[in-house]
C-alpha cells in the first residue's frame, strides 16, 4: 500500500542523569556540612583560646604566646557562634590579645566596636579606658607631636564624665593630669625656644596661653616667671612687676618667689 509510511523507532531505556551543575552543588554541600560539623562548640573553642593564651612557659622564665593563634580560635567563635555568649566573651579577648601583644592600632579598632555594639555591657568602662591606655602607650615625648596625648585625653575625658563610679576612674585621673602636663611642658618648650632666641613677643604669648588652658598642674609659679622675664626684656616693667608681685603672693614658698624678691627689689625707687 502506497502512501505515507510511518517508522517506528524502539525507545531507548531512561537512564538518571545528574547534570554537572546539580553534581557540583550537591558535593559543596556535602563539603560545607562536613566542615561546619569540625567545627568544635564554643566553649570548647573559648577553652582553647584561654589555654593558646596562657602560652607556654620556656625555660621556665620565658613565656611564649602566639596570639595570633588565639586571635584565630576566637575570631572562629565570632564567626561561627555569632549568637552564643562566648562570642561577646571572645570579642574583648580578641582586643586584649592585640593590645598584650603591642598591637595597639588593632586593639582599638576592636575596643572602639564593643562599645558601639554593646553600649550596654557593664565592660564598656574598661573598654574606653583600654582605649585610651592604646593611645597613650604611643605617646611622645614633650618637643614632639602630640596627636596620641590629645587622642587618649578624649577617652579619658568621656570616661570621667560618664562612667565618673568605674573602676578605671581614679587611675584615668592620674593619667589625665600627666597627659595635659605633657602638653602643658610641651607649649612651654616652643616659649622657652622662643625666649632664648630672643624674640620675646612670641614667648610671651605662649606663655599666656599655657597658663590659661594648663592651669593647676604645678607649672604656674615657673611659667609666671618666665613670663615676667619677658616683660622685663620688653621693657614692659609695670607688667612685669605686677606678675613678680603675684610670684610672691600666691606662690610665696617656692624658689620662683625668691628670684621675683630680687627683681622687685633691683626696681624699687
Amino acid at each position: 500500500m502506497h502512501g505515507n509510511r510511518v517508522l517506528f523507532v524502539a525507545a531507548a531505556p531512561l537512564r538518571r542523569v545528574v547534570p554537572a551543575a546539580a553534581l557540583f552543588l550537591l558535593l559543596s554541600c556535602a563539603s560545607d556540612e562536613a566542615l561546619f560539623e569540625d567545627v568544635p562548640p564554643a566553649d570548647e573553642l573559648w577553652s582553647e583560646a584561654q589555654s593558646q593564651l596562657e602560652g607556654t612557659s620556656i625555660l621556665g622564665v620565658y613565656r611564649y604566646v602566639d596570639y595570633d593563634e588565639a586571635i584565630d580560635t576566637l575570631q572562629s567563635i565570632v564567626d561561627n557562634y555569632p549568637s552564643s555568649e562566648y562570642a561577646v566573651r571572645a570579642e574583648l579577648a580578641i582586643a586584649d590579645a592585640y593590645f598584650a601583644n603591642e598591637k595597639y592600632e588593632e586593639a582599638l579598632s576592636y575596643y572602639r566596636d564593643f562599645s558601639d555594639l554593646h553600649p550596654g555591657h557593664p565592660q564598656v568602662a574598661y573598654t574606653i579606658w583600654r582605649a585610651a591606655l592604646c593611645h597613650q602607650r604611643r605617646v611622645l615625648e614633650p618637643g614632639r607631636d602630640q596627636a596620641f596625648t590629645r587622642d587618649a585625653l578624649v577617652f579619658l575625658d568621656r570616661l570621667l564624665l560618664q562612667h565618673p563610679g568605674s573602676v578605671h576612674a581614679e587611675e584615668a585621673e592620674v593619667m589625665w593630669r600627666e597627659l595635659q602636663t605633657t602638653l602643658a611642658e610641651n607649649v612651654e618648650g616652643i616659649a622657652d625656644f622662643y625666649f632664648d632666641s630672643g624674640e620675646y613677643e612670641s614667648a610671651s604669648e605662649r606663655y599666656r596661653a599655657l597658663l590659661n588652658e594648663y592651669p593647676g598642674l604645678g607649672l604656674d609659679a615657673r611659667v609666671l616667671y618666665k613670663l615676667g622675664r619677658c616683660y622685663a626684656e620688653l621693657r614692659r616693667v609695670d607688667e612685669a612687676d605686677r606678675i613678680y608681685r603675684t610670684i610672691v603672693a600666691h606662690y610665696a614658698d617656692t624658689e620662683y618667689a625668691t628670684r621675683a624678691r630680687s627683681h622687685l627689689a633691683v626696681n624699687l625707687p
